[in-house]
C-alpha cells in the first residue's frame, strides 16, 4: 500500500486512543480464529503497533465494543478511529492517511479506480455493521408515531410543516397531535446515513421524494448538524424536531414505525435481519468486494428496509507484512461471531448472517503483504 502512516491528532483526541487487542498475532493466525483467543490466559500476543482508521460515525459504539473485546490480550496494539463521517473516512483512506475506513456507502467506481493507486491493488468493502436507521423525533407528549415514507418525504421536503397535519393524523388516529411546527434536522457533512436515508425515500415514497440518493443533503437551507451525535443533540434541544440517525444513538427520543406493505414496523435488529435476507448482493464487484444491494421496496412481513450496511474498507495488499497483519487481526475479530455479538450488545446492530460472515472472513483472509 502506498502510504505512510500519518498520525492524526484529531483521531486520537476524539476516540481516546482506542487500544484494540488483536488476537492470534503472527503469520499463522492473524484473525484470531485459532487457540490464541483474545483475553485468554494462554493467549500471547506478538503483534504490536498502531493502526489508524476513520469514517462512519454510525460505527462509533460498535468500535468501542470491538476495542473492549481486544484490549486485555494485546496491550501492544493501538487502533485509532476518527468518526469523521463516511465521506471523510473514504477520502482519508484514498489519500493514504489511514489504513482502513468505515463507511455506510461502499466505494463507487471512481473511488475503486483511485484505490488502485493507493493500494497498488484492489480495495475491498467488507460488511461489518448492519443497523436500522431510525426516524427520530422530539415532540412533547408523543413517544410513538406511525410515519409512511410518503409522509416522511413531505416532512423533510418541507411540504408538511405541522405535527397536526392531516397526513400525520391519518396515520395516527389514536394520537393527540399538537399544533407544533416541525423542524427537520439533516446531516451537514457527507454521510452514508444520508445516502441510505435518501435512497429509501426515493424508492419507498411513491414519487413523493424527487431527489437522487446522495451522501450530501440535497435540499438547500434548513436545520443541520455534523455527525450522528450532532443531529441527535439538535433534536434533543428542541420541541417538534425530527431527524434520521443510526438507531443506536436514539436514546430516549421517539422513534417512528414505517409502513412496509400493510404493516407498521418499528426499527429493530430483528426486522433489519429480515430485510437484509431479502436483499441481493450488488453485481459487478470483484471476488472479495462484498456490497449489498438493499431492497428498499420489500413487502416481506416484519422487514424494516430503512437500514444501513456499514463497511470496512481495506486494501487487498499492503506494502509490509506488519500492516497487513494488523488490518487482518482487527477486521478478523470485527466480523467474527464474538465481534458481531459485542457490537449487537453495545449498539443494537444485526449480526451478519452465517453466509455473509463466512464471505467476510474469506475477504479478510485474502488481505496480504505485497
Amino acid at each position: 500500500m502506498k502510504l505512510s502512516l500519518h498520525r492524526r491528532a484529531g483521531a486520537v483526541a476524539l476516540t481516546g486512543a482506542l487500544a484494540l487487542a488483536l488476537a492470534a498475532c503472527g503469520s499463522d493466525d492473524p484473525t484470531g480464529s485459532g487457540d490464541t483467543t483474545p483475553g485468554s490466559d494462554e493467549s500471547v500476543s506478538t503483534l504490536s503497533g498502531e493502526l489508524n482508521g476513520a469514517g462512519a460515525s454510525s460505527q462509533e459504539k460498535a468500535m468501542d465494543a470491538w476495542r473492549a473485546g481486544f484490549q486485555s490480550g494485546n496491550p501492544d496494539v493501538t487502533v485509532n478511529y476518527d468518526p469523521v463521517g463516511s465521506g471523510g473516512g473514504r477520502t482519508q483512506f484514498l489519500d493514504g492517511a489511514v489504513q482502513f475506513a468505515g463507511t455506510d456507502s461502499a466505494l463507487d467506481e471512481e473511488e475503486l479506480a483511485t484505490a488502485q493507486q493507493t493500494c497498488s491493488a484492489d480495495a475491498i468493502d467488507i460488511p461489518v455493521y448492519v443497523s436500522p436507521i431510525a426516524v427520530v423525533f422530539n415532540l412533547e407528549g408523543v413517544t410513538e408515531l406511525n410515519l409512511s415514507a410518503t409522509t416522511i418525504a413531505g416532512i423533510f421536503e418541507g411540504t408538511i410543516t405541522s405535527w397536526d397535519a392531516p397526513e400525520i393524523a391519518a396515520e395516527n388516529p389514536d394520537a393527540t397531535l399538537p399544533a407544533v411546527a416541525i423542524t427537520p434536522v439533516h446531516r451537514s457533512d457527507e454521510s452514508g446515513t444520508t445516502k441510505n436515508f435518501t435512497d429509501w425515500l426515493g424508492k419507498a415514497s411513491g414519487g413523493a421524494w424527487a431527489h437522487e440518493a446522495d451522501g450530501n443533503w440535497p435540499i438547500e437551507g434548513g436545520e443541520s448538524a455534523q455527525g450522528t451525535s450532532g443531529v441527535i443533540q439538535t433534536v434533543q434541544g428542541g420541541n417538534g424536531t425530527i431527524t434520521y440517525a443510526d438507531e443506536s444513538a436514539a436514546g430516549s427520543l421517539g422513534k417512528a414505525s414505517i409502513k412496509v406493505g400493510e404493516e407498521w414496523v418499528a426499527p429493530s435488529a430483528e426486522a433489519v435481519a429480515v430485510a437484509l435476507d431479502a436483499s441481493p448482493r450488488a453485481e459487478g464487484r470483484t471476488e472479495h468486494d462484498i456490497v449489498i444491494d438493499i431492497d428498499r421496496e420489500t413487502t416481506e412481513s416484519g422487514a424494516y428496509p430503512l437500514f444501513l450496511v456499514s463497511y470496512a474498507v481495506a486494501c487487498l495488499q499492503y506494502e509490509d507484512a506488519a500492516t497487513a497483519d494488523l488490518v487482518k487481526g482487527f477486521l478478523g475479530y470485527v466480523v467474527s461471531e464474538d465481534g458481531q455479538a459485542a457490537a449487537a450488545e453495545a449498539a443494537g446492530s444485526a449480526p451478519l448472517s452465517e453466509a455473509l460472515a463466512a464471505d467476510a472472513q474469506a475477504a479478510v483472509e485474502a488481505i496480504a503483504a505485497a
